[in-house]
């Protein structure tokens, strides 16, 4: 996943409950649905650390001695700058930017 830019706040912000309520009629369906998105955001990030940070791996089994270089601590922090991702998935939910169905009120 590549990065994007986001206008997510990197701090939190003081919002209207009944914004959240909105889209689905329920609050706690709403907190859920941001929640789950959260940790998809969440695992894309982290995977895609993990692949920039690999190319700094080294070969040696030496676990005694890291070795840190300034590309991989720019990029750490580039990573650290980012938002959150709870805050990116309200953004995107306020935004209506996510995609979310209910299937037991579909079957009734």
């Amino acid at each position: 996943m590549a990065i994007k830019k986001s206008n997510a706040p990197t701090t939190t912000v003081t919002r209207n409950i009944m914004d959240y309520s909105e889209p689905t009629g329920n609050i706690y369906e709403s907190v859920l649905i941001m929640g789950k998105r959260a940790n998809q955001i969440a695992v894309e990030v982290k995977n895609d650390l993990q692949n920039k940070l690999r190319e700094f791996g080294s070969k040696s089994d030496s676990l005694d001695e890291e070795f840190e270089n300034r590309e991989q601590i720019e990029i750490s922090r580039y990573y650290e700058k980012l938002p959150k991702p709870t805050l990116e998935a309200e953004q995107e939910f306020l935004d209506n930017k996510v995609y979310f169905r209910n299937p037991t009120a579909e079957r009734d």
